[in-house]
């Protein structure tokens, strides 16, 4: 007799993660059940997945759009809600798995509310980690919920670790494009415009993190996130830039052995990988052809083209309430990228400039201390955007 198909809520149901998500489920109907699902403000677009895939609840955290997402499921009879709180509520529902894709600090609270029911989180929100790494992985611990990686980078190691012990580690080492800025020079990286940011040579994402993966401070982030991942101290990790971005990451242990992990750039190898552990699950995603790709060449960041990645590693080695700050600086200053009211290279001097302010410090304890620091990181870094911020050309 087959096994009941497990049940999974899904957290940012409408961005790339979610897709890929989604994509999997709809492949192994037999395998998994949606329990809920939530999006930012895409009520129509989430009323089609919760109605497609049979979720039981859905939610979406704007406000404004909770009447919206309610009449596209007038009649389905799937709940509705709206606002964070219902982002909670959807995360804190009985399920078998949570899958976090929430962007940005705005996930640390269902995350926490799923751990708290116990729930296995496959985290594909770093950003909890980064801005909230000590209080998220103690809770974990202390309720014993697993927390699978989905982060390409992150599951590379997951798998490449396969339980060996942390003592025997020497090094864990994650890899990079080098983004569509790998080879511009300091100068045209300063002057980069939305566009040019926007084009990632590998994968598709939502633009907040494509923009991360120009400046390289979606590495560094990368960085905070493995720390606390695998309680590795910071001197033993290393960002790489790999343009092929076949190997996602390599651990090397005592004895010299070096153990990496290779994939298509495709984000349901990772995603499949977490829905069907300790198993595995058929994924669709290209095989790799190592003959036909020849060449795999790597190369050390360069941290003074890409200051973004020095100042998130030294917010790590810092520690305390400095990944906090990093976190939500750098997220007001890529949205004002985008929005055009900053050039690309002032997103690093707002980030250094809000660290040199408010970076020292305790790391948050309480969901209280995240909202005061991360409220006050942002109210300066708006601050340094308009004091620091040439206009974007």
């Amino acid at each position: 007799m087959s096994p009941a198909p497990r049940s999974l809520t899904l957290l940012g149901a409408t961005g790339s993660v979610g897709s890929s998500t989604l994509d999997l489920v709809a492949r192994h109907r037999d395998l998994f059940r949606i329990e809920a699902v939530t999006a930012n403000g895409d009520a129509e677009g989430l009323a089609r997945i919760a109605r497609a895939f049979g979720a039981r609840f859905a939610a979406v955290a704007d406000p404004a759009a909770g009447p919206r997402l309610a009449e596209a499921l007038s009649g389905s009879g799937i709940e509705a809600g709206s606002g964070p709180e219902a982002v909670v509520d959807a995360a804190a529902r009985p399920a078998d798995l949570v899958m976090a894709a929430i962007s940005g600090a705005a996930g640390v609270e269902p995350v926490l509310a799923a751990i708290g029911q116990g729930t296995t989180i496959a985290l594909a929100n770093k950003e909890s980690l980064v801005a909230a790494g000590a209080m998220v992985m103690g809770a974990a611990r202390s309720r014993g919920v697993s927390i699978l990686p989905v982060d390409s980078e992150h599951n590379a190691v997951f798998q490449a670790l396969a339980g060996s012990r942390m003592e025997d580690v020497e090094t864990i080492s994650i890899t990079a494009s080098g983004g569509p800025f790998r080879t511009w020079t300091a100068a045209a990286i300063a002057a980069a415009r939305p566009e040019d940011a926007l084009k990632h040579p590998n994968y598709t994402m939502g633009a907040k993190v494509t923009v991360d993966s120009a400046s390289l401070m979606n590495k560094g982030l990368e960085l905070i996130e493995a720390h606390h991942l695998f309680e590795v101290e910071p001197a033993r990790l290393k960002a790489l830039v790999h343009p092929q971005q076949v190997v996602h990451g390599m651990v090397a242990f005592r004895d010299g052995s070096v153990v990496a992990q290779l994939g298509p750039a495709d984000m349901r190898v990772p995603i499949a990988h977490c829905l069907g552990f300790p198993g595995r699950i058929d994924g669709p995603s290209a095989r790799l052809d190592l003959a036909a790709l020849g060449i795999l060449t790597f190369e050390e960041p360069d941290l003074l083209r890409f200051p973004c990645l020095r100042l998130a590693i030294e917010a790590m080695e810092a520690g305390g309430r400095a990944p906090t700050v990093l976190n939500a600086a750098n997220e007001v200053a890529v949205e004002a990228f985008l929005a055009r009211r900053i050039g690309f290279g002032a997103i690093a001097a707002i980030v250094s400039d809000t660290l040199d302010a408010l970076g020292a410090g305790q790391a948050p304890a309480t969901m209280g201390d995240l909202r005061f620091v991360d409220h006050a990181a942002r109210d300066r870094a708006r601050s340094s955007l308009l004091r620091l911020a040439a206009p974007a050309s």
